[in-house]
């Protein structure tokens, strides 16, 4: 029987930061990581002195890969003129950052530090899509990359086996991809700023200018059946099934929770983490979920007293929409084969029972690896402290969210529960 675990004294989250998501070829990291922290510290309502920070953890899945350039710790430490504070890079593939975040609270909670700065950055656009393909594969199992098993085809091969035990089909994921695309243009942040009708609209717009046949699709699921507009990337994948190559940062201030209130007004606590870790696809128990992910959310869900029907909403990590199905279920918000009727049914949406990627998620708000997991987060905080804007959900009292971030082929996976009191 796992043992329950708690934090030995609190953690509050007091500021959070982040940059525009997408391709920027003006811009490196240091530049992002800048741009998230000038927010941040500007999101710091009673203000603060940058000296106080005492230890910084960063996220950064390949910067090695990608633009030849490692040792982000101490990088970034530089940038924000923190030096010479101790400053720790994190890996866990595409929840680098998240480990960030979990090694910063028990930091503090252990009593070693109060003041902690926390992120996580990546650039990838200066890399082709062959080449970045060949970056996130490097966080597969090895016999996995060495067979080719990329992450579409991974994706690809979960999303057969759903179908196959649960009877669901593209019909349903088409569904997760419409409510992503409705989500991201009310998020400043995001990558992809339009829904699908309005890339439908361009569309037949473009092929009217330039005199040729204009499409006739009658609504978003007809066109996303269309392969001249979807076209196939791994089947069942298609490519509005996919997320992004992109840039960015994310960061957030973390302190003890006893004097959180003088920074501001209104903290977000850390009720409980999680984390686990999943064998290679060959050796995993299921298709069809995460051990991970169950192990994860077991020790965050037993940390902070909460259950799955108190989470109020949720970021999870959508890099292919069959992701998010799946994720949905491991965490308990719906039972195993019953999260595809439940999105099909609006429960998913903002103004549904249990809201998931208000942000846009990864599959349209972008997905800079080591920038996701805290980038999560930051839409927890913002949701939490009702100021997500145009897509704060509607309707109710928020109290209770929670992020989960995905790392590999399901090899590290996190689950992290902030509460509003």
């Amino acid at each position: 029987m796992q043992k329950e675990k708690k934090l030995g004294r609190g953690v509050a989250i007091v500021g959070a930061g982040m940059s525009r998501f997408g391709m920027f070829p003006d811009k490196d990291s240091k530049d992002l990581f800048a741009e998230a922290y000038q927010e941040m510290v500007a999101s710091i309502d009673k203000g603060f002195d940058p000296k106080d920070i005492e230890a910084i953890w960063i996220g950064n899945f390949s910067n090695d890969f990608f633009i030849h350039q490692a040792h982000w710790g101490p990088i970034i430490s530089d940038l924000l003129g923190l030096a010479p504070r101790p400053a720790t890079r994190t890996e866990g593939a595409c929840a680098s950052s998240t480990l960030a975040f979990r090694d910063a609270t028990m930091a503090i909670a252990s009593g070693l530090y109060d003041v902690v700065l926390v992120g996580g950055v990546e650039e990838m656009s200066k890399r082709t899509t062959e080449e970045v393909t060949e970056g996130l594969a490097l966080a597969t199992f090895p016999y996995e990359g060495r067979a080719g098993f990329t992450f579409p085809g991974v994706f690809g091969a979960l999303a057969t086996a759903y179908f196959a035990k649960y009877g669901a089909g593209r019909e349903h994921l088409m569904n997760i991809t419409i409510k992503s695309h409705e989500n991201a243009p009310l998020n400043p942040k995001a990558q992809f700023n339009k829904t699908i009708a309005d890339l439908m609209a361009a569309k037949k717009a473009k092929a009217e200018r330039e005199g040729k046949p204009v499409p006739d699709w009658r609504d978003e699921k007809e066109a996303l059946w269309d392969p001249k507009f979807n076209p196939p990337v791994a089947w069942p994948m298609h490519l509005f099934d996919c997320c992004p190559i992109s840039d960015g940062a994310s960061c957030m201030l973390l302190v003890a929770e006893d004097i959180a209130r003088s920074f501001t007004d209104e903290p977000v606590y850390v009720a409980g983490i999680g984390q686990g870790s999943g064998r290679g696809l060959h050796a995993a128990p299921s298709l069809t979920s995460f051990e991970a992910n169950k192990h994860a959310a077991a020790e965050a869900y037993g940390m902070s007293g909460y259950k799955p029907q108190d989470i109020q909403f949720a970021e999870v990590h959508d890099c292919f929409s069959i992701a998010e199905l799946i994720h949905i279920e491991d965490l308990g918000f719906f039972e195993a084969g019953e999260g595809y009727k439940a999105v099909a049914e609006g429960a998913t949406r903002r103004e549904g029972s249990m809201p998931i990627n208000t942000s846009g998620g990864l599959k349209c708000k972008g997905h800079p690896v080591g920038a996701t997991g805290v980038a999560q987060l930051y839409e927890v905080w913002k949701q939490l402290r009702g100021e997500a804007g145009e897509r704060q959900i509607p309707g109710r009292e928020l109290h209770v969210g929670a992020a989960q971030n995905l790392g590999g082929t399901g090899g590290t996976c996190t689950f992290t529960i902030l509460e509003r009191r």
